[in-house]
């Protein structure tokens, strides 16, 4: 969540220096991602004082001589006023009519020599030098907001309204700070610029300066006008409209454009603005429906012409077209606003499209309502439809916000809209919610913390945070959670661990003692897995190669992408309440995981090698937990080495480079009796994927990534991906602690080649036994370099030549040993595999 710091000040006092507050805020646990500068040093665009300066517009005259061009008078605070060419058409409206420095139109005047954003080049600077126009020079320049890189607008130039006094420095009227915050589940309810100001204005000591609630009721009683009926008070526990008429839609002042764009959002009219102002605000979100459309709607189904909203669940293979235009179906779990004759909206999470308030709605139902944070999440995922209004909502809002964020809307309607507020409020609250209320000691804090603090300090932290203390018995505190948290649990065990985390927070983690433990540590016992796993690590870093660690959640959609047989979603370990749509279901592929990763890092890498030891989940039937499989990937891909001066080109990675990485893993495990197995597999280029097996148990299988499937992790390259993906607890089995050394040989080895024609089938491997078989103990290694198949040979055949090295450990072979070891070799491949010796 971005949050302009200019806008949070204007709730608390902040004294503290940018750096200084994003380390304070995150060592009470609200994370500040980013500080991103607009205009002020450590910005990408920093604004020269001296020559970006507020000037205000005096009069706009037609150019001479070009019609998409006028002339603006520019006062910038000087002895002399400034004229300017711009084709800005947000200005045409205002050419010819003279003076009209009476309507305090102000805009950023740029001087020559100032450096701003090309427009019309992204990434590109430019210096402002003079130039003739269309025979008129201009010095000067009046910008948008892409050229101040502020945003990437440029359909006009910044119209403001502002005191600043002509001449003053841009930096110092627009000039930002915008912090980037992490909000995470357990302090949703700081995902408004209300509930930071809370957080900063407990830390530092302030007070937190809430907005003006207040407005004009002069009109009809609401009650006489419209019902609302709530069908499941469970999951809509609070339902509140405010109804306004004769407002005028137009483009919001720009003091609130400029905060909704610092704040990510794209500003439309004044009715959507507002609407998106108050819910990052007040963090509660709102919707505002076409009253007009409402009262058509009514003579279909009212005598009276009475509207009647109700809330109720989705009737079997409802239908609702929403606001982005798509006709959606409405799973059972979705709770939506209705009207007797058909849905208007997804509660919490859009609006219909239908009932949506347009350029000519004048007349406005104000709707703030609270829903249930269970449901509105089952409902966004069941959609794959995501808001806004639905992020917070996800989280949990205390339905008495949603008459704050009514009353909000309903005070900057009036302001910045006008039009006449009916009497009343419709607040349909059947089953208000009941305040929560903990009792606290200082002995309940020191025994969960370690620390003593007194109970006026405990009471001055948790007042800071807006909850209400009062002093009962003798040293308990009784303490009532503000209507804002929803945080706090009833119950009073709970709840006190819920306080505590408050107070700790305020006093501070890193204030919290190290101390040493008094007792007597156990007896240390190794975990031989984990020894195995770090082990592995420990060989693959060794290698080259990066570990990674993925998100053990994801979607089924996600791993089809393998191009093996899809899953069924059911047969996956779904989460009930999972927070995101991308993230619903536990994996059943690590080998995905661990792609994602590598799509994201070729877009800028030129050399990738990620592994990653993780688990994957497995259903099982008739069992409460999932089978929790540990496996092992490797992805390799890119150059084979990194260039360097005495190389300048550098091959791709192939089918031998991973294999090389097995054998050396398994070399560094200690591990024999391997063989490969040449397969076929859908997520694999034929002819390049092999199973890896240790005696007869299959570990996995490795090889070359089938360009179909590379295609689908968006990875925009040609060169081959090779993977691995291996059944890890099977290849730890496989490791034995207590293998065999010997000495470094004293005498030197013997090499002698020899070559053999086999059958075209007949795998290397095979050959390679038969000869490590019949070669004995004086037969050191051997190694396959070359296959040859030709002309010279007998059809359907093929060479197989190998390196022979002996070696005895006492003494220097004589030519005689050898010859009679090679002969024997040559003999068991007859009589074995029926190979002959090529001469």
């Amino acid at each position: 969540m971005k949050i302009p710091l200019s806008w949070l000040k204007e709730y608390v006092d902040i004294d503290l220096s940018v750096t200084e507050l994003a380390e304070m805020m995150t060592m009470a646990g609200l994370e500040v991602e980013h500080i991103h500068y607009i205009g002020l040093p450590g910005s990408d665009l920093v604004w020269d004082k001296d020559k970006l300066v507020i000037g205000h517009i005096l009069k706009i005259e037609p150019h001479p001589d070009a019609d998409k061009l006028v002339l603006a008078t520019v006062d910038i605070g000087s002895d002399t006023s400034k004229v300017t060419v711009t084709g800005a058409p947000n200005l045409f409206e205002f050419k010819g009519k003279g003076d009209i420095s009476q309507l305090g139109l102000k805009s950023p005047f740029v001087m020559e020599g100032a450096t701003i954003n090309d427009p019309y080049k992204k990434g590109k600077k430019m210096k402002l030098k003079a130039r003739k126009i269309r025979g008129i020079m201009n010095r000067h320049m009046l910008c948008s907001e892409k050229e101040l890189g502020i945003s990437d607008e440029h359909e006009g130039i910044i119209l403001m309204h502002t005191d600043a006094k002509s001449g003053t420095p841009l930096v110092d009227v627009l000039g930002d700070v915008i912090l980037e915050f992490d909000v995470l589940p357990n302090i949703a309810r700081t995902a408004s610029i209300i509930g930071v100001a809370r957080e900063i204005a407990a830390l530092t000591g302030k007070k937190v300066r809430y907005p003006d609630i207040s407005f004009e009721a002069t009109g009809a009683d609401i009650h006489d006008q419209l019902k609302i009926e709530t069908t499941r008070p469970d999951l809509n526990p609070r339902f509140v409209s405010i109804l306004v008429e004769g407002a005028t839609v137009k483009p919001s002042p720009y003091w609130m454009q400029y905060y909704l764009r610092l704040a990510g959002m794209r500003p439309i009219n004044n009715i959507v603005d507002v609407s998106n102002y108050v819910m990052l605000e007040t963090g509660e979100p709102n919707h505002m429906f076409d009253w007009d459309m409402l009262k058509e709607r009514a003579k279909t189904y009212s005598e009276n012409g009475l509207v009647h909203i109700i809330t109720r669940m989705a009737e079997k293979e409802e239908k609702l077209k929403t606001l982005d235009g798509e006709w959606r179906d409405m799973p059972e779990s979705a709770i939506l606003v209705t009207d007797p004759k058909s849905a208007l909206s997804v509660g919490a999470i859009m609006g219909g499209a239908e009932s949506d308030v347009h350029k000519t709605s004048t007349n406005l139902l104000i709707e703030a309502a609270s829903w249930d944070f269970i449901n509105i999440r089952q409902t966004s995922s069941a959609l794959k439809l995501s808001s806004e209004a639905s992020y917070r909502f996800s989280r949990g809002i205390h339905p008495a916000q949603a008459m704050f964020g009514a009353k909000r809307v309903a005070h900057l309607i009036q302001k910045l809209a006008g039009g006449v507020i009916a009497q009343g409020i419709y607040d349909n609250y059947p089953n208000p919610a009941k305040p929560i209320t903990i009792d606290l000691t200082p002995h309940d804090v020191e025994r969960s913390l370690g620390v003593q603090i007194d109970l006026a300090t405990i009471r001055r932290y948790l007042e800071g945070l807006e909850f209400t203390c009062q002093t009962v018995g003798d040293n308990v505190l009784r303490v009532t959670a503000p209507d804002h948290r929803l945080d706090i649990n009833p119950d009073p065990i709970i709840g006190k661990a819920d306080l505590i985390e408050e107070i700790v927070r305020m006093y501070g983690y890193d204030n919290i003692p190290h101390t040493d433990m008094s007792d007597t540590l156990p007896q240390q016992r190794n975990i031989t897995d984990l020894q195995r796993e770090e082990r592995i690590r420990d060989l693959l870093v060794n290698l080259g190669l990066h570990e990674v660690i993925t998100y053990r959640l994801t979607t089924p959609e996600s791993e089809h992408r393998l191009g093996t047989t899809p899953v069924p979603e059911n047969e996956y370990v779904c989460l009930l309440n999972p927070s995101s749509t991308e993230r619903r279901v536990m994996r059943r592929s690590l080998l995905n995981s661990v792609l994602d990763v590598c799509s994201d890092n070729a877009r800028h890498a030129n050399r990738i090698q990620l592994f990653e030891l993780g688990h994957i989940y497995i259903p099982v039937e008739d069992e409460l937990l999932p089978l929790e499989e540990p496996r092992l990937c490797l992805v390799m891909m890119g150059e084979r080495g990194f260039v360097s001066w005495l190389d300048s080109e550098s091959s791709q990675v192939d089918f031998y480079d991973l294999k090389g990485v097995m054998e050396s893993l398994l070399h560094g495990l200690h591990i024999t009796n391997t063989s490969y197995t040449a397969i076929t597999h859908p997520s694999y280029h034929p002819g390049r994927v092999a199973t890896l097996s240790i005696g007869n148990e299959e570990i996995g299988m490795f090889g070359q990534l089938h360009p179909d499937v590379v295609s689908t992790y968006d990875m925009e390259t040609d060169n081959p991906v090779m993977v691995a993906d291996l059944n890890l607890e099977r290849l730890c089995s496989h490791v034995d602690e207590n293998y065999p050394t010997k000495s470094i040989p004293r005498f030197p080895s013997v090499q002698q080649d020899i070559a053999v024609i086999v059958d075209e089938d007949m795998k290397a491997t095979e050959v390679e036994h038969v000869i490590r078989e019949s070669g004995g103990f004086l037969l050191a290694d051997v190694r396959l370099f070359d296959v040859y198949r030709g002309k010279q040979l007998p059809p359907n055949t093929k060479s197989l030549a190998y390196n022979l090295f002996f070696q005895a450990p006492d003494k220097t072979l004589t030519d005689k040993v050898v010859a009679k070891q090679h002969a024997r070799i040559v003999k068991k491949l007859e009589k074995k595999l029926g190979a002959k010796l090529r001469s």
